[in-house]
């Protein structure tokens, strides 16, 4: 249960199959449990196979009648998000639900992806696109919800479309708040498609505000040993009840977007305290990089064609 008794109540999801990315950790983990316990049959795609094992085994051993089914899935890596895909498809069944929750977070050092993308605008963005992608005859089957989680970071900046890899210059922090703009931007664009074109899909955007989770933990394949000194602050915050939202109180905002009987794609599903730090979850307005649908337009165009499915939408 959510810290203050901040919570929400999940409609009745039983025959609803939700894909979840970034499901192993963290709020993700709050947002696998929730969705099984409300009846969903859960995807849950990993990076690390025994860390989705081991939530499953969680989810089962409180809810025995639990589905989830765990896969393999590495948004660093295009040819991981087709062959994702390719086992969906062949499955067949209609997606309800895609939640893009998983990310990195700023690497000291520019690292790349298999395809040589800069690593977070290659997992955070291109690799959600793709799946996007890969999975739009799903999603069009079910008349699906897509959530794509952005984070305060997406409050200012712009997009370099003249450097979205950074390999002009790089600055990680900067890197993650292009990485998530761009996310962003593409999930109102594809809900402008959706509509437009009679697709039955709708796209939503939300945000955690900021909790303590473990994407500023240390983290050695990022090239992070140690936790940073603006994790152990949050961590001190969050328990004390300071200004921030909790594990359980971030993933609630994705929740309410997946599942809220109107879905907007005008505003962003995130806490409702100050800031939107923490507090519960509530809509406000987009933050200004989002709010340019041109800029959508722009995002999207660039996108496709690097993510390797502009095929999907043909």
């Amino acid at each position: 249960m959510a810290r203050n008794d901040i919570d929400i109540t999940l409609p009745d999801l039983t025959g609803r199959r939700v894909v979840l990315t970034g499901g192993s950790d963290g709020m993700g983990v709050v947002m696998a449990e929730r969705l099984v316990d409300a009846g969903a049959e859960l995807v849950l795609p990993v990076r690390t196979r025994s860390k989705g094992e081991g939530v499953a085994a969680r989810v089962r051993e409180k809810n025995p009648a639990a589905r989830i089914e765990v896969h393999d899935l590495d948004l660093s890596s295009l040819a991981s998000v087709s062959a994702f895909g390719e086992a969906l498809r062949a499955d067949g069944a209609p997606v309800h639900v895609l939640i893009n929750n998983a990310g990195v977070m700023t690497p000291p050092s520019r690292q790349v992806t298999a395809e040589g993308h800069e690593v977070q605008f290659g997992t955070n963005h291109l690799g959600h696109v793709a799946l996007v992608g890969h999975l739009w005859p799903l999603l069009r089957a079910g008349n699906a919800r897509v959530v794509s989680q952005v984070s305060i970071a997406a409050r200012s900046g712009r997009l370099a479309f003249d450097d979205l890899d950074s390999e002009r210059s790089y600055d990680a922090q900067r890197a993650y708040s292009r990485s998530k703009i761009a996310l962003g931007l593409f999930a109102r664009a594809l809900d402008e498609r959706s509509r437009r074109e009679g697709g039955g899909v709708r796209s939503v955007v939300s945000h955690p505000g900021v909790a303590p989770t473990n994407l500023l933990a240390a983290r050695p394949e990022l090239g992070r040993d140690t936790d940073t000194t603006g994790v152990r602050v949050v961590r001190w915050l969050s328990a004390r009840g300071l200004l921030l939202g909790t594990v359980e109180t971030a993933a609630l905002p994705a929740l309410v977007a997946a599942t809220t009987d109107s879905p907007r794609s005008d505003v962003l599903y995130g806490p409702s305290g100050f800031g939107n730090l923490g507090g519960a979850p509530g809509t406000h307005p987009l933050y200004r990089p989002l709010r340019d649908l041109a800029e959508a337009d722009r995002v999207w165009d660039a996108s496709l064609p690097l993510a390797g499915v502009t095929h999907a939408w043909a």
